[in-house]
């Protein structure tokens, strides 16, 4: 057993710390996947209980209680009901608040009753003595027969108690129930219930049959006897009020001898900070300041690194031709590897601030109190408050914002949030906003404090939000669904965020924005370097062609050979297929290398930013230093004799990839979440012609 993973459940209520305590137990020993055949992010980490035992974390997703009214809490049920002996938890460690105790409870209580290995970990005892709380933990275990640790996992407190409860629990290997529902109920009903399956536990074969959750270890004839019991519903639902009313006796029996609460030494600051806040005019107010310091923040304080991460991939590249025979691989390592994959990286320290300042406000509980905020506008648009977390989550990436809509219990509210949450701007597309704006936007402040380039990236954010509210008004109106909802959000204290929990959000979320674009980049520069390396017979024939024409006669032999980079590029099998799309945007203002780069971009948003410098590390065909930055701003326009990418051509880029459907995950995952192709169809056509329509307009009145 010594050298055995034990399988731990991490399971408690939103806002109890619950991924803290993970943080702490797992350390960098973390891996994201999903649950078996759902798309829902299932965190696992391995943590050294002691010299010669380790356990296998798995951290599930919050919920009040093992009755689902959603998604994302059924994972909990499904988890729990699960006999596999791979999957099956050995012990649960369930995480209380020590605030709300009592709500918390609720769930551990439902927990004991499948008698499962149970460990109690009460969090936030470092506010006890500011909240005048106090608990008697050895009555607290003696009534609840379970190990109960109180700590504090903010200032890694009680951690190795946790452990040392965990290897108790799993070596007992025995639990009994809290409350017997059965005896207090209908206890004739329950001994027949009990009669069907000798391998479930009472209160398993009770969730079953309320819950319609069958595990895949119940055999066809305890199915079919279960399923009896469900034919009389109002006995059930009576059944089922009356377990909640008992349960909650017998917690208050229990807090009454063990937890004490003293309301005079209570803080009152929480009400008064609310007050702020959530002002029906401040708040806002606040929010919106918020807004401009992050973006303000993700130009002025990421220039520097970014800086030198563009001109160090350029080095590697000049390293590259310097330190390589000249041959295929070099020119695809030096023209094609190196800039697409730095047109990635160099974006990483803009990414990390937005993914910092998003885990510093789930941290502190302010995101709670902007749900709030939001929830009477955004009732006005056809969704709820709870759709601002699927929106601003969109800021990272709509996959997993798309997701986040399953705690949205009405259909049609849920279904206009994911179809509006592509139009916030995700972090994909971030990339393509700061090269465009350094290109086009002057780098200069604004009453001596505010950057401008941070500026246009805020109202960018603001347009695709103010975008998403608009559409979302405009299906309200016109999709014919008939549902009625109700908001119930929680405010969980403010807290002062940890420097561990942040620093995991940031890098977790970072390394996954990298390695998934890092692969899809990697793969599409090899391709587009091919392309664009291969041609017809002209592209053959491009130093003969080009000598022959009179243009080109008694030009410099550095001149000639960017004419014959040129000629080649245009010739390849990559200009030929950027110029049988060229008639459909030339109106934009965009040429055929810019084509090539919207088409591959649908495969992720960043990877516009690396065709493009694939593309003109091609063409160049030179032995200078030159940043992505520098590319892109050397790129002339040959009609015009003007820059590429000047202010109108770089406004209707701006527009374009602020209303076109992100990437094809993207309509995967909308796919996946509606169970029919018909929405994610919808949302390709009408954003597409959106886009198409007001980059138009945005040109040809700028031009």
């Amino acid at each position: 057993m010594a050298n055995k993973h034990i399988k731990v459940a991490l399971i408690g209520n939103p806002n109890t710390g619950k991924t803290l305590l993970f943080n702490q137990l797992t350390g960098l020993n973390q891996k994201v996947g999903n649950y078996p055949g759902v798309t829902v992010d299932k965190k696992e980490g391995l943590s050294k209980l002691s010299s010669t035992q380790t356990a296998i974390i798995t951290d599930l997703p919050g919920t009040y209680s093992i009755n689902p009214t959603s998604m994302d809490e059924s994972i909990v049920l499904k988890t729990l009901l699960k006999k596999d002996i791979k999957e099956s938890p050995d012990v649960i460690l369930v995480v209380a608040d020590i605030e709300n105790l009592k709500r918390n409870l609720l769930l551990f209580s439902q927990i004991k009753d499948l008698e499962i290995p149970t460990v109690l970990a009460i969090n936030m005892v470092d506010q006890m003595h500011k909240k005048g709380i106090s608990i008697d933990v050895s009555v607290l275990k003696e009534e609840l027969n379970t190990e109960v640790i109180l700590i504090s996992a903010k200032k890694n407190e009680g951690i190795k108690e946790v452990k040392e409860a965990i290897i108790r629990c799993h070596v007992a290997a025995k639990a009994s129930p809290l409350c017997g529902i059965n005896h207090k109920i209908d206890p004739d009903y329950f001994a027949k219930l009990k009669e069907i399956s000798p391998n479930h536990t009472l209160y398993e074969l009770w969730l079953m049959i309320t819950q319609n959750n069958f595990p895949e270890t119940i055999t066809a004839s305890e199915k079919a006897a279960l399923l009896s019991f469900k034919q009389d519903i109002s006995k059930l639902k009576k059944y089922q009020h009356k377990e909640t009313i008992y349960r909650y006796q017998e917690i208050n029996r229990i807090l009454k001898k063990t937890y004490l609460v003293d309301k005079s030494k209570a803080s009152d600051v929480r009400s008064k900070l609310d007050k702020i806040f959530t002002h029906k005019i401040f708040g806002y107010i606040i929010f919106f300041l918020i807004l401009l310091v992050i973006f303000q923040s993700i130009f002025d304080w990421a220039s520097v690194p970014m800086d030198f991460i563009d001109g160090l991939f350029a080095h590697f590249s000049e390293l590259a031709k310097e330190a390589l025979p000249v041959g295929v691989f070099t020119d695809l390592l030096t023209d094609g590897i190196i800039p697409g994959i730095g047109g990635v990286v160099i974006f990483i320290p803009q990414i990390a601030i937005l993914f910092l300042f998003i885990a510093i406000l789930e941290e502190t509980g302010y995101m709670s109190r902007v749900v709030f905020l939001m929830d009477k506008i955004m009732r006005r648009f056809g969704m709820n408050g709870k759709s601002v977390i699927p929106l601003i989550s969109g800021t990272a990436c709509a996959i997993p914002a798309i997701m986040a809509t399953r705690t949205i219990g009405n259909w049609k509210e849920r279904l206009i949030t994911i179809l509006v949450v592509p139009f916030t701007t995700c972090s994909a597309r971030l990339p393509v906003y700061a090269i465009l704006i350094a290109l086009i936007i002057p780098d200069t402040k604004i009453f001596g404090l505010l950057n401008l380039q941070g500026l246009v990236l805020l109202s960018l954010y603001a347009l695709g939000f103010g975008t998403a509210i608009l559409a979302g008004y405009i299906l309200h109106k016109t999709l014919n669904i008939n549902s009625k909802s109700f908001f119930v959000i929680e405010m969980p204290n403010y807290k002062i965020p940890s420097f561990k929990n942040v620093f995991f959000e940031v890098v977790e979320k970072t390394k996954a924005f990298v390695f998934g674009a890092g692969k899809i980049i990697l793969a599409l520069s090899i391709v587009l370097w091919f392309l664009a390396s291969n041609g017809s017979s002209d592209f053959k024939n491009a130093e003969k062609n080009v000598t022959n024409m009179e243009v080109s006669k008694n030009l410099p032999s550095e001149e000639l050979d960017k004419k014959i980079a040129s000629y080649k590029l245009e010739n390849s099998y990559i200009g030929m297929l950027g110029k049988s799309i060229e008639p459909v945007i030339k109106p934009l203002g965009y040429d055929w290398k810019i084509a090539i780069a919207l088409i591959t971009s649908f495969a992720a948003r960043e990877v516009f930013v690396g065709t493009l410098a694939t593309i003109y590390s091609v063409e160049a065909n030179d032995d200078d230093v030159t940043t992505i930055k520098q590319k892109m701003a050397s790129e002339m326009n040959p009609e015009t004799g003007e820059k590429r990418f000047n202010f109108p051509v770089g406004m209707s880029l701006l527009i374009f990839y602020a209303f076109a459907m992100q990437c094809m995950a993207t309509l995967a995952i909308v796919k996946k979440e509606t169970k029919t192709w018909k929405w994610p169809l919808i949302q390709l056509v009408s954003m597409g012609l959106l886009a198409y329509v007001s980059s138009l307009i945005i040109y040809q009145i700028l031009s």
